[in-house]
């Protein structure tokens, strides 16, 4: 993915099918239907150009595993020099995440803290992963997948996170461009606010981003004792999604755990632990209130889009005007800083 601004015809049929599963996830869409886009343009780009472009106009791409009618239909009308009506329709569409006046937040966020892979719950590898972020202005990105103990989202084993650092290391080096990976993990905080991880495996990973999963309606009390022994853990760099609410209406909702959020967000501000807005629609979180609390306490901040897809980076739009509508200078978001000062300061 080259571009995730409107494109127009001629177009490489490939590109155009990924650009639809982008435009598809901004969205939101069924994951069964963005699957099948990406299936068939991983299907098609395994083609000569140009044994797929003869194909396409022969319509003999359904025979081919991956690729169906819709799917080779995209790829006909590009092969043809027109723009798939599927994508134009799309691109026609308002964008479900306008900037709002926070253009100038939107591109100096440069990177993310918080993003997901298949490796546990996310729709891609950290090839496409990496590819879209790149194409969306970033110069680096955490792959931070899920830890052991969240079995529902596959989370990591000691054993396949070591395999996805080599993963990532072995990324970082055939793509010398600037653009840089970094080794995470969202980790879960546990009862007692210690974390989902062997110590070995802790100390390895470059980025923490540590939030809670599980017992969200812990009692006021023991949830500020839960959050603040996290927090204040050195190896923890940012709190995620920190009340775990959805603001969805229906079975989706799910209401905010209760804490001291004085109390939580002074011990971020003590620590240096970053307090993460989280980008998703559904979260919304921290709430504003809260975020005020954390804004006077002196925190750092991250804009992350907790992406479970490439298309769901650009969810930092929704972030970029949440911090611009509280005020929040741009030096204090961490992920408006270059990869160099990261680094520094993750070292500290």
């Amino acid at each position: 993915m080259r571009s995730f601004h409107p494109v127009s015809a001629p177009i490489d049929p490939v590109y155009a099918l990924n650009r639809i599963a982008w435009l598809l996830e901004r969205r939101r869409e069924s994951s069964y239907r963005v699957e099948a886009f990406r299936r068939a343009a991983q299907a098609a780009a395994r083609l000569d150009p140009d044994t797929l472009r003869e194909r396409a106009l022969a319509g003999t791409l359904t025979t081919i595993k991956g690729i169906g009618k819709t799917t080779a239909a995209v790829m006909a009308e590009a092969a043809a020099g027109d723009m798939p009506s599927y994508l134009s329709r799309l691109q026609g569409e308002d964008s479900p995440m306008p900037y709002d006046g926070a253009d100038d937040m939107v591109e100096a966020v440069i990177g993310d803290l918080h993003s997901h892979t298949e490796w546990s719950d996310g729709g891609a590898p950290i090839e496409e992963m990496a590819s879209a972020a790149q194409a969306l202005g970033h110069r680096w990105l955490a792959i931070t997948d899920h830890s052991p103990r969240l079995t529902v989202a596959n989370g990591l084993s000691a054993e396949r996170l070591t395999a996805q650092m080599d993963a990532i290391d072995e990324w970082n080096r055939h793509h010398g461009n600037g653009f840089r990976l970094l080794r995470g993990i969202e980790i879960d905080i546990l009862d007692d606010g210690s974390l989902d991880q062997t110590d070995e495996m802790i100390d390895r990973l470059d980025v923490v981003t540590a939030s809670v999963h599980s017992k969200l309606r812990m009692e006021h009390d023991a949830m500020t004792a839960r959050l603040v022994a996290a927090v204040s853990d050195p190896r923890v760099h940012v709190l995620g999604h920190c009340t775990g609410r959805r603001v969805l209406s229906g079975r989706g909702h799910r209401p905010p755990s209760t804490f001291d959020a004085e109390a939580v967000f002074d011990a971020c501000a003590a620590n240096d632990t970053v307090v993460e807005i989280n980008s998703r629609p559904e979260r919304v979180d921290p709430p504003d209130e809260f975020i005020e609390i954390a804004i006077a306490a002196g925190c750092l901040f991250a804009i992350d889009s907790d992406a479970h897809a490439p298309g769901q980076l650009e969810f930092k739009i929704l972030g970029a005007r949440r911090a611009v509508e509280h005020g929040i200078a741009p030096d204090r978001i961490v992920t408006t800083w270059s990869s160099e000062r990261l680094s520094e300061w993750l070292a500290r």
